[in-house]
């Protein structure tokens, strides 16, 4: 093994991991007297199972794809608030809200000071977070996505002061997840690997951690898609998008979320779906200049017979239709003059763009739109 450069790994200091572990929360967090909880309508209805023992709000109102207004309304709520402890209990939009909230409630700094790396402040309270899908594995890291609806891209920030104080994998949170989202956010999960593990920007160590996580949705999606309340195969999905996470941290994704993020913004597909329609596309495109770890994908996803048939794009294809996926853009709303647009978008998204093994002009970004269409 060849360390080539210096890496640096955030993580949470303490991560609960099993069935009912987000009952522990409540202890740890004993001392806090006022606590403030994002959520959506309906994993607010988790609340009860925290244990939580001091005042609690709850801010309920955030969408599948957090936007500047959502982040300035968190934002109101909590100053009102003035938590010492913010929990983020949802999936990855819910989190990375969080983040933000607990670094920069009690601050003067604004969305656009802290855009980019290392430009927040410090952080005004403890942060916990509990997942409650398996995919972004947001709890993992120290970067937040905000969409600028006005110019149709996501703002990012990352900060070591967005890590998490408690993470927490509670796979009993995910049973009421329907199956076409399972699917999607493990997909998700599973590119985060596969694009830190296929960088230009790859590490050994990170390579650990992407090998597991994919080789755990290759042994688990499956069920957790057949059977929601498969708590073994559900925690196995959180696990894997925990590793995803921390691939995010030192190395990040490349060109798959670079085209996955125009269909958030522009057609407001989740982020999830966006991801795992064009995962397939994005993983043959790179074969030829990854073939060594692209082989050790198809492998943990068990796909080698059917790749060795029918040809990568469409094996890989088949894998997330198999689970459900509607894979064609067209059936989610997507018109073919979207298409240039969408791919002027993604091309320009150069910190990702950038990390990817195969370099992919703005042509080359639209004829996978297309053959994703």
């Amino acid at each position: 093994m060849s360390l080539s450069r210096i890496i640096t790994l955030h993580q949470p200091k303490r991560l609960e991991i099993g069935a009912n572990a987000s009952a522990r929360v409540g202890d740890w967090a004993a001392d806090a007297a006022r606590i403030f909880v994002l959520a959506t309508p309906h994993t607010a209805g988790f609340v009860d199972r925290l244990g939580l023992k001091g005042s609690v709000t709850v801010f309920d109102a955030i969408p599948g794809e957090p936007d500047i207004i959502t982040f300035d309304s968190a934002m109101t709520a909590a100053k009102t608030a003035r938590p010492d402890l913010v929990i983020g209990l949802g999936g990855g939009s819910v989190m990375d809200v969080a983040k933000l909230v607990a670094a920069m409630w009690d601050g003067s700094q604004t969305l656009a000071d802290v855009a980019g790396p290392n430009k927040v402040a410090g952080r005004r309270s403890r942060l916990v977070q509990i997942a409650t899908t398996a995919g972004t594995g947001s709890e993992a890291g120290i970067r937040a996505l905000i969409t600028d609806p006005g110019k149709g891209n996501k703002i990012a920030v990352e900060s070591p002061h967005l890590i998490a104080d408690l993470a927490v994998l509670d796979p009993v949170l995910t049973f009421s997840v329907p199956p076409a989202v399972t699917a999607a956010t493990g997909i998700d999960a599973m590119a985060h690997c596969v694009e830190a593990f296929t960088n230009k920007n790859a590490h050994p160590v990170i390579d650990g951690y992407a090998r597991m996580g994919i080789d755990l949705v290759g042994k688990y999606l499956v069920r957790a898609v057949r059977d929601g309340q498969d708590t073994e195969a559900r925690e196995g999905m959180m696990l894997a998008s925990f590793y995803g996470g921390i691939c995010l941290g030192p190395v990040n994704t490349a060109a798959g979320h670079a085209l996955a993020y125009p269909l958030g913004t522009l057609l407001h597909l989740p982020h999830g779906l966006a991801n795992a329609i064009i995962f397939p596309h994005v993983l043959a495109f790179n074969e030829s200049v990854a073939a060594a770890k692209t082989a050790e994908v198809v492998g943990f996803l068990g796909l080698a017979d059917r790749a060795a048939d029918e040809g990568l794009q469409k094996a890989a294809h088949g894998f997330c239709a198999d689970l459900g996926v509607e894979m064609q853009l067209s059936k989610n709303g997507a018109t073919e003059d979207q298409l240039p647009r969408f791919a002027e978008d993604a091309h320009a998204i150069r910190r990702l763009m950038d990390n990817n093994p195969r370099e992919m002009s703005v042509e080359d970004v639209l004829s996978l739109y297309r053959a994703a269409f």
